[in-house]
């Protein structure tokens, strides 16, 4: 895309949405950060289930770390790999109370030292949380990029700061969710919703689906 077209197409992403809000239930820079880390490889609506009633038990760092592994776990089993998350919900938990006075840090480094956290993980954190300008390539976000021509790239990191590059830093902090939640809910992994997307003008996919027609009713 030319940076026109780039900046067309989040316009119009605005336009739709023009307050765009993270789906994760949370309360806080910690009750985030647990989220986010549950959320890898599970839906918003999963993890929002299970933080529900365990966020009213563990609210804090200090009542993660009493309520412990197998407590962490029997409020997670339905979301994926909830053993190895009930382990890095604890132990960071343990991290921020040890070494962050149990304050979720705002920075970069400080938060990819945590069990459970990556740089995805990170920029959400630094998005939601803190207002920095940061874009989270998640796998929406990362097909987006690519099929649209928003962005390409071989890697999310190729992806994203491809995207750091193009998007204007006024419209920064927002496209990581309007964007996230465009591929969460029109330009889909199997079958984009093409018909009804805002930004169909300036997107460079060659394959756009049309709508469905209307089945003919037997005469």
């Amino acid at each position: 895309m030319t940076r026109a077209e780039v900046h067309a197409f989040i316009d119009a992403l605005a336009t739709r949405n023009p307050a765009p809000e993270t789906e994760l239930s949370f309360a806080d820079p910690f009750t985030l950060l647990v989220a986010v880390v549950l959320s890898a490889q599970a839906t918003d609506v999963s993890v929002n289930r299970a933080t529900e009633t365990l966020f009213q038990v563990a609210p804090t760092p200090k009542a993660m770390i009493a309520l412990g592994v197998d407590g962490v776990a029997s409020h997670i089993r339905s979301i994926g790999l909830w053993q190895t998350k009930a382990k890095n919900v604890v132990q960071l938990a343990r991290d921020l109370e040890d070494k962050h006075g149990g304050q979720v840090p705002p920075d970069r480094e400080s938060l990819e030292a945590l069990p459970g956290v990556g740089r995805k993980t990170a920029n959400v954190v630094l998005n939601v949380a803190f207002g920095e300008a940061t874009m989270a390539v998640d796998t929406h976000i990362f097909r987006i990029g690519n099929r649209t021509g928003l962005a390409p790239g071989m890697t999310p990191r190729e992806v994203e700061d491809g995207l750091l590059k193009r998007i204007s830093p006024a419209r920064l902090r927002d496209s990581h969710h309007w964007l996230i939640l465009h591929g969460r809910y029109v330009c889909k992994a199997r079958r984009p919703e093409c018909w009804r997307c805002v930004a169909a003008a300036p997107c460079r996919y060659r394959d756009k689906t049309p709508s469905p027609q209307p089945e003919l009713q037997a005469t």
